[in-house]
């Protein structure tokens, strides 16, 4: 087993695809196949699983992965302090829900790399598919929220997938609505205040279950709701039809603008927000300094970081 094998192995999971990868690599599609091939005989594992969809990582591939990934590392820097090499392009991937707090870390995180070159993935996209992202070693982290609500079925999920939810903060709920809405002046409001507005929630396609929803209270019956894909048109729904979003309450104002607010909501249930990992996988070094960017800004925020006595208890 060599170490450009090793490589090839990260690619293909940065890639999503043998035949990305081969690309990315200037080398054959037939090529790249022989030599996974040959470190799945080697390694007596099958790194992974083909279907007619494609591939993902298996059990023990993104265990493998693991091993890799530091081996890969650990030459790098050998590389570049004895042989004078320039770090390599740094690839890193994250899935996440609609957090603009999730956005600012990586913005930071992006700011303090001492590198050259770069390519980072930040997927803001539905909760099945950030499950299915870190399952799968597409990404390397995701974030979620959990609730009373939605929290046995989740753990549930993630724990059928091999995956761990590490919990970040605990948060109130809020809305976010314009600074022109009619209820602005207010500090705390009623769910019920809000009936005659429009109700703005992300969709979930698919798997558009109450459990994968990105905004507690899923299972109230709204007068008027809005399912939208991203968050630019939610702010800009919410801006221009007087709407609202049930939100942790973290808004970053350099990213969402001077016309957005949040308001306390008054309800019993509260958010967890946290990031789960692939068991199987340990953090590259770049997905390690992400979470600590991370607690960073939601310190930032005012909010105290569940540690870790807290998360075992």
């Amino acid at each position: 087993m060599t170490l450009q094998q090793l490589k090839y192995i990260l690619t293909i999971v940065s890639c999503g695809s043998i035949s990305e990868a081969a690309k990315r690599l200037f080398i054959s599609q037939p090529s790249l196949s022989n030599a996974v091939k040959e470190i799945e005989m080697e390694a007596g594992i099958e790194i992974f699983l083909r279907s007619s969809k494609g591939i993902v990582l298996s059990s023990d591939g993104a265990e493998f992965l693991s091993y890799a990934r530091q081996v890969v590392e650990q030459a790098e820097l050998l590389e570049q302090r004895y042989m004078n090499r320039k770090p390599s392009k740094k690839l890193f991937s994250i899935s996440t829900q609609h957090y603009a707090f999730s956005v600012q870390a990586f913005v930071g995180l992006l700011k303090e790399l001492n590198v050259d070159e770069y390519e980072c993935t930040l997927r803001e996209t539905r909760t099945h598919e950030i499950i299915e992202d870190v399952r799968n070693m597409k990404s390397e982290l995701g974030i979620i929220y959990m609730s009373e609500f939605n929290r046995k079925v989740i753990q549930k999920i993630l724990k059928d997938n091999e995956l761990r939810f590490h919990p970040l903060f605990q948060a109130e709920a809020h809305v976010f609505i314009s600074e022109e809405h009619p209820l602005a002046s207010k500090s705390l409001l009623d769910i019920e205040d809000l009936d005659d507005f429009p109700c703005l929630a992300f969709e979930q396609g698919e798997y558009n279950s109450f459990y994968f929803a990105e905004e507690i209270l899923s299972t109230r019956t709204y007068k008027k709701k809005i399912l939208v894909s991203d968050r630019a048109t939610l702010f800009n729904l919410l801006i221009g039809l007087n709407g609202y979003t049930i939100s942790s309450g973290v808004l970053n104002k350099d990213l969402n603008g001077e016309q957005i607010k949040s308001v306390r909501l008054r309800t019993d249930e509260s958010i967890q927000v946290g990031y789960i990992v692939n068991q199987k996988a340990s953090l590259s070094q770049l997905a390690a300094a992400y979470v600590l960017k991370l607690k960073t800004v939601i310190t930032d925020f005012g909010y105290p970081i569940i540690n870790q006595e807290d998360e075992l208890a």
